[in-house]
């Protein structure tokens, strides 16, 4: 498909997601949600991709919402596509969530408001040096959207993530590592290379053990030790009658790479 500020590019199992609105730095703009949406659509459906990266073109990861669409009342920010349906920001989101697959955000530039939050779904975040991140939504009379309130307090605890949205400043990419906001700040130079030999690790492993290992994690909120305990060797169980384990094990003992097919 071709879309208008999105990129769609599959290569290695890895499919790289890029917005491409880079004039206005990458702000949501006209149908860009649904594009994103739609471009998830496709990775996610696709059994070559094991591993997705959203990054953006240029200078900047996203900055949010167009300022020029918000001022002039014709944002597509709420517009879902049916009135008994979730906004299609809310739609990218639990996509991002709810996908079998990792995802990591490659932040090359500024990542401010909805964007910052769109990183902060995303399983991994790798941030050049050049990374800024801004909850700047009380700074504009807004309230966080992208899953802010869920996902920040989740990454850097409750009295960091009021103070970034109470305040509405920006911090800059070591800050963000030191606070647990991102898993690592690489020179900008070096940010793609270092994203995609993380997703090209990944993308070697095993999926399936991968897929409930994803789900585990976004729930061990809510579970106790002995639902954990559980939920652990229920998915053993499912993993030790997959072709995947058994060419785990073998490749293992003739020391060589394994070969996973996700079955």
């Amino acid at each position: 498909m071709v879309w208008e500020h999105v990129l769609l590019d599959k290569k290695d199992k890895i499919g790289t997601i890029t917005l491409n609105r880079p004039e206005r730095y990458n702000a949501f703009a006209g149908r860009m949600r649904q594009e994103i949406l739609e471009a998830l659509e496709d990775v996610c459906s696709d059994p070559d991709v094991r591993v997705i990266v959203i990054t953006g073109a240029g200078k900047a990861f996203c900055t949010g919402g167009d300022v020029d669409e918000f001022v002039s009342g014709k944002t597509q920010a709420l517009s879902p596509t049916a009135s008994n349906e979730r906004h299609t920001m809310c739609k990218v989101v639990l996509a991002i969530n709810t996908v079998e697959k990792p995802v990591i955000a490659a932040v090359n530039g500024v990542a401010a408001g909805g964007g910052c939050n769109l990183a902060l779904s995303c399983d991994i975040r790798v941030a050049s040096e050049k990374a800024r991140f801004g909850q700047v939504f009380t700074r504009r009379g807004a309230h966080p959207d992208w899953g802010g309130i869920y996902f920040l307090p989740r990454l850097v605890g409750y009295a960091k993530a009021a103070e970034l949205i109470f305040l509405g400043e920006v911090i800059d990419a070591q800050e963000a590592l030191r606070i647990g906001m991102v898993n690592r700040v690489v020179p900008h130079d070096e940010l793609l290379s270092v994203t995609y030999d993380l997703a090209r690790r990944m993308a070697r492993n095993a999926p399936i053990p991968i897929a409930f290992a994803k789900r585990g994690l976004q729930n061990f909120y809510k579970m106790d030790l002995a639902q954990a305990l559980d939920y652990e060797a229920y998915v053993l169980g499912v993993t030790l009658q997959s072709q995947d384990f058994i060419e785990g094990f073998k490749a293992f003992l003739e020391k060589r790479e394994p070969v996973f097919k996700g079955l």
